[in-house]
C-alpha cells in the first residue's frame, strides 16, 4: 500500500510540474490562439457606401467568408467618403472602405490614426475603371489640346481632381493650364459633359458605358492605360489594427473574397476580360448590395488584385502630388499610414 502511494504521488506530483510548465508556455504565446483552438468572436462593423467596388466586402458576407473566420461582419452604410475616414479614425467603425483622397491625408496630417491595409479599386492597365471623357463632338482629340479648357470633377482634392492633374502632366500641362470645375457629383458631371458645360470629365464606370451608349460622350483615355493608381482602400481603426488575430483573419476573409470576386469577374481570354466562374452569382450579389440592375453592374466591373494587395508606392506619390499642389497640410510619413505586412500574412495562411 505504501508503494502504491508512493507511486501515485510522484505521479500526482509529476503531471502537477507538466501543467506548471504547460501553463508558462501558454502565458508566454498569450497574443494568438493555440493550434486547435478556436478564435475569439470579433464584431467588426464596416463603414462603405454602396459601390460596385466594395464587392469582396458584398462576397465575403454574403458567401460567410468572414463568419468562417469568426468575424461577425456587420455593413454599415454611409452617403460620402470623407464620413468613412473620420468614423474608421474615431473608432466608430472598425473597418472603413472608400476613396483615398487629400481630405484623408489630411486628417492624418492633423493627427488622426487609422492603417491602410488593402486595395479596394485600382486603375490597372487593360481595364476600364475610370476614364478622360470628351463630348462626343468635339473638335478636341487629345490631352494635349485642353490647354486654356474647362474640365469637370467631383470635389477639389478627390481622386478626379488627382486623376486629372497627373494626366495633364503626363502630356505636358499643369492644373494651371486648365480650370477645374467642381460638379459636386457623378450626375452633374454626366449633365455638364451632355449640356457642353465643360470640354471634358473624369467619369468612372458603369456610367463611362452609359454615356458612350447614350452618344453624348467619347473616351479619350483610360486612367489606368496612363498610370497605375490605388483609388481606393481597405482601412483599419487604430484597435483593429493593433488586434493582430483579428485583423488576420478579417484580412484572410478579405483576401478569399477578392480571389472569387477576380476569378468570376475579371479574368481575361486572348486579352480579353470573359465571365469567369461564378459570374452570374457575384453580379447578383453586388446588385443586391448596391441596389442596382445586373445588367448595369456587368457595364463595368472595377480592377482589384486577386489578393487584395495595395500599391504601396503609389501611396507616397499620391501624398507627394497633393503636397505639391498645396491640397494637404504637409506631407506626411506614409510607412505610419501603410501596413501591408498584415495582409502578406493573412494571404501566407489563405495559401493559394
Amino acid at each position: 500500500m505504501k508503494k502504491s502511494a508512493s507511486i501515485l504521488l510522484s505521479a500526482a506530483l509529476a503531471l502537477s510540474l507538466a501543467l506548471v510548465g504547460c501553463g508558462k508556455s501558454e502565458g508566454d504565446q498569450a497574443a494568438s490562439p493555440q493550434a486547435g483552438q478556436a478564435s475569439e468572436a470579433v464584431k467588426v462593423d464596416i463603414g462603405m457606401l454602396k459601390l460596385t467596388s466594395s464587392a469582396p466586402l458584398f462576397i465575403g458576407i454574403e458567401k460567410g467568408f468572414f463568419k468562417e473566420e469568426n468575424i461577425d461582419a456587420q455593413a454599415k452604410w454611409f452617403e460620402a467618403a470623407q464620413p468613412i475616414a473620420v468614423a474608421t479614425a474615431a473608432g466608430s467603425v472598425d473597418v472603413g472602405a472608400t476613396g483615398i483622397t487629400a481630405s484623408l491625408y489630411n486628417m492624418v496630417a492633423g493627427g488622426q490614426k487609422l492603417v491602410i491595409v488593402a486595395d479596394k479599386g485600382r486603375e490597372q492597365k487593360g481595364y476600364s475603371s475610370s476614364a478622360l471623357l470628351f463630348p462626343s463632338d468635339s473638335p478636341l482629340k487629345s490631352i494635349e489640346e485642353l490647354k486654356g479648357k474647362k474640365i469637370g470633377i467631383t470635389q477639389t482634392g478627390s481622386t478626379y481632381h488627382y486623376m486629372a492633374g497627373r494626366l495633364l502632366e503626363k502630356h505636358g500641362l499643369g492644373l494651371s493650364d486648365v480650370q477645374l470645375v467642381p460638379l459636386n457629383s457623378i450626375k452633374g458631371l454626366m449633365e455638364a459633359l451632355k449640356s457642353k458645360q465643360v470640354d471634358a470629365i473624369l467619369l468612372n464606370e458603369p456610367n463611362i458605358s452609359t454615356v458612350v451608349q447614350d452618344g453624348y460622350g467619347k473616351v479619350i483615355a483610360q486612367v489606368g492605360d496612363e498610370m497605375d493608381y490605388q483609388t481606393s482602400g481597405i482601412f483599419f481603426s487604430p484597435k483593429l489594427a493593433d488586434n493582430k488575430d483579428a485583423s488576420e483573419r478579417f484580412l484572410k476573409a478579405y483576401a478569399k473574397a477578392t480571389r472569387y470576386y477576380y476569378d468570376a469577374v475579371l479574368t481575361k481570354k486572348d486579352g480579353k476580360i470573359v465571365p469567369g466562374a461564378n459570374y452570374d452569382e457575384v453580379v447578383g450579389i453586388i446588385a443586391k448590395y448596391t441596389d442596382q440592375e445586373p445588367d448595369m453592374i456587368k457595364k463595368g466591373l472595377p480592377y482589384i488584385d486577386r489578393d487584395g494587395k495595395l500599391l504601396e508606392a503609389d501611396i507616397k506619390t499620391q501624398v507627394e502630388w497633393y503636397a505639391k499642389e498645396k491640397l494637404i497640410d504637409k506631407a506626411i510619413d506614409t510607412t505610419e499610414i501603410v501596413n501591408t505586412q498584415l495582409l502578406d500574412e493573412a494571404v501566407q495562411k489563405l495559401g493559394k
